[in-house]
C-alpha cells in the first residue's frame, strides 16, 4: 500500500472538486446582506484538533476526537521503513511487517485480522520508505479489543520459524506481480537505483531485491524488531468516537506496560555526490508509449535548505497539477503529451526529489517532448511566476485540506506519518497556514535553488 502523504491526501483531492474562493463576487448593492468571505479559512484553525502526550516508556500518543459516527481508526506507526533496511538485506522492514501477523504472546497467528473481520472492521499494514504502520478501523465500542491485541504484538511478536519460508514465497510472489510483471514499476525501480545507487537507502526497493529477500533470516527480522520497534520510536494515533479520559486509561494500561528499551536512530547517507543531470534509458517490448521521468534532488522539511519546502509544494502544483498548470498547457494541450505532472513531498526525514513525468503522444519524438519541457522550465526561471498564479495554486491546495477532515483515516495517517518522521504535529494541523504564507518571491527562490543548477536524472522508458 503506498504512502499517503499530505500532498496526495490534501491537494490531489482538491482537483476533483470545484475550488472554493476561485471567483470574487460583485460588490453588493445598497441594502444587500454582507458577503461571506470566499477565501477558505480552514488555515486559521487546526485541521483535526488533535492532542498528544508521551507515556513514560517513550511511546508518543495522539488522539483526534470525532463524534460524527460511532467508529474509530487505530494506527500504530514505527519510525522505520525500507530506508532502514540493513545493507544487503533490502526488504527487511517489509518482511517484518508480514511476520508481525504471525502471532504474539497472547494472540494466535492470524487472529488479529480474523477477530477484527468478525467484528465488522478492517485491518491492514503498510511499509513505506520511512515508516511501517499497523491499523484497524472498527466500531467504537471495540477500541479496547484492538488496542489490547495491537499492544500485545507491540510488546513482542513470536516470529515463528516454521512460517518464515511460506511468507518469503508470498513476498516473492508479491514482488513478481507488482514489480517484475509491471513495466512501469520495473522502470521506476531501475531509475531509482541508477540515481541513488543500488545499495543506497533511497536506491533500494522497499519490497527488496529478489536475491536479498531470499537471504533474510529470522535473526535479521528479530534484530530489526529489537532495534527499531522500541516504544520511543513508535507513535500511537487514534481518531474517531472516543473520549480523552477513557483513551488515556487504555493507552496507559495496555501500551504503557511495555518496557522502554534503547532505539537505533536513523543514519541515512547523504545523496550521491554529483552535479548535473544523468541520463537513463530502458527499452521494453511491453511498452507502447514513450514516457519520461525526471528526478531532481531537493531539500525537505528536515534536510537541506528547509525554507524551500513549502514553496516547492506550491511550485509543483503551479507547474504540473491539473488542466490549468503550466506543463499541461505546454505539453498536453499543445498535443505533445497525453499526460504531464510534477510531484514533490517534503514531509520526509531526509532529502527528497522534485519530479517531472510525461508520456509522449504517439508520433511525438521523445527529444521533442523533452525539449518542450526544458523550454517551459527555462521560461519559469527567466520570467518568474506571478502573485496571481501563486494565489491560485495556494487556493486549490488549501481547499483540498477541507476534504481531509471527512475520512476517518486521514487524521491518523497524516499525523502518525509526520510524527514518526520527526516532524511536529503542527506541520499537519496548520499545513494550510504554511501554504497560505508562501509568496511568489519564495517560489522563485525555491525554483532557482532546485532547478537553476539541477542535480538528478532524466529517464526514458521506450518501446523496444
Amino acid at each position: 500500500m503506498p504512502k499517503l502523504t499530505r500532498r496526495t491526501c490534501l491537494s490531489a483531492a482538491a482537483l476533483a472538486v470545484p475550488v472554493a474562493g476561485g471567483a470574487q463576487p460583485a460588490s453588493p448593492g445598497p441594502g444587500s446582506p454582507a458577503l461571506v468571505q470566499t477565501e477558505p479559512r480552514v488555515a486559521d484553525r487546526p485541521l483535526f484538533g488533535a492532542q498528544g502526550w508521551t507515556l513514560p516508556n517513550g511511546l508518543r500518543v495522539v488522539l483526534a476526537e470525532s463524534h460524527r459516527a460511532p467508529v474509530v481508526a487505530h494506527y500504530l506507526f514505527y519510525g522505520a521503513g525500507g530506508g532502514e533496511d540493513p545493507a544487503g538485506r533490502s526488504g527487511t522492514a517489509h518482511f517484518l511487517e508480514h511476520m508481525m501477523f504471525k502471532g504474539s504472546a497472547h494472540v494466535a497467528p492470524g487472529a488479529i485480522s480474523l477477530i477484527v473481520a468478525k467484528q465488522g472492521g478492517q485491518d491492514n499494514a503498510f511499509t513505506s520508505r520511512d515508516v511501517t504502520a499497523y491499523h484497524q478501523h472498527i466500531e467504537a465500542s471495540r477500541l479496547e479489543l484492538v488496542m489490547r491485541m495491537e499492544a500485545d504484538r507491540f510488546a513482542g511478536p513470536t516470529l515463528p520459524a516454521d512460517t518464515l519460508e511460506a511468507e518469503r514465497l508470498v513476498i516473492l510472489e508479491e514482488r513478481r506481480q507488482r514489480t517484475d510483471a509491471n513495466p512501469r514499476a520495473k522502470f521506476w525501480e531501475a531509475l531509482e537505483a541508477e540515481l541513488w545507487g543500488r545499495q543506497h537507502w533511497h536506491g533500494r526497493p522497499i519490497i527488496g531485491w529478489e536475491d536479498e529477500i531470499r537471504a533474510i533470516s529470522r535473526e535479521d527480522l528479530a534484530e530489526f524488531y529489537a532495534r527499531r520497534y522500541a516504544p520511543a520510536n513508535a507513535v500511537l494515533v487514534v481518531a474517531g468516537d472516543t473520549r480523552e479520559a477513557e483513551f488515556r486509561r487504555l493507552a496507559e494500561d495496555l501500551y504503557g506496560s511495555v518496557p522502554a528499551r534503547p532505539v537505533q536512530g536513523r543514519a541515512r547517507a547523504a545523496p550521491p555526490a554529483f552535479s548535473g543531470m544523468r541520463r537513463f534509458e530502458l527499452k521494453d517490448a511491453a511498452v507502447r508509449e514513450a514516457s519520461m521521468m525526471r528526478q531532481v534532488l531537493a531539500p525537505g522539511l528536515l534536510a537541506g535548505d528547509s525554507r524551500h519546502s513549502y514553496p516547492l509544494e506550491v511550485l509543483a502544483h503551479l507547474l504540473g497539477t491539473g488542466p490549468g498548470s503550466r506543463l499541461n498547457r505546454a505539453l498536453v494541450q499543445a498535443g505533445l503529451a497525453t499526460s504531464a505532472g510534477v510531484s514533490y513531498s517534503g514531509d520526509v526525514p531526509s532529502f527528497t526529489t522534485f519530479s517531472f513525468a510525461a508520456t509522449a503522444r504517439q508520433g511525438v519524438a521523445p527529444s521533442r517532448l523533452e525539449a518542450a519541457l526544458d523550454a517551459e522550465i527555462a521560461r519559469l526561471l527567466d520570467g518568474g511566476v506571478t502573485e496571481d498564479e501563486v494565489r491560485r495554486s495556494v487556493r486549490q491546495l488549501t481547499a483540498g485540506a477541507v476534504l481531509a477532515l471527512d475520512g476517518i483515516g486521514a487524521a491518523p495517517r497524516l499525523l502518525g506519518d509526520a510524527l514518526a518522521n520527526g516532524l511536529a504535529m503542527d506541520t499537519v494541523e496548520f499545513w494550510p497556514r504554511h501554504i497560505r504564507a508562501v509568496t511568489a518571491p519564495q517560489v522563485m527562490a525555491a525554483a532557482q535553488a532546485v532547478l537553476g543548477s539541477p542535480a538528478g536524472i532524466t529517464g526514458w522508458h521506450l518501446p523496444a
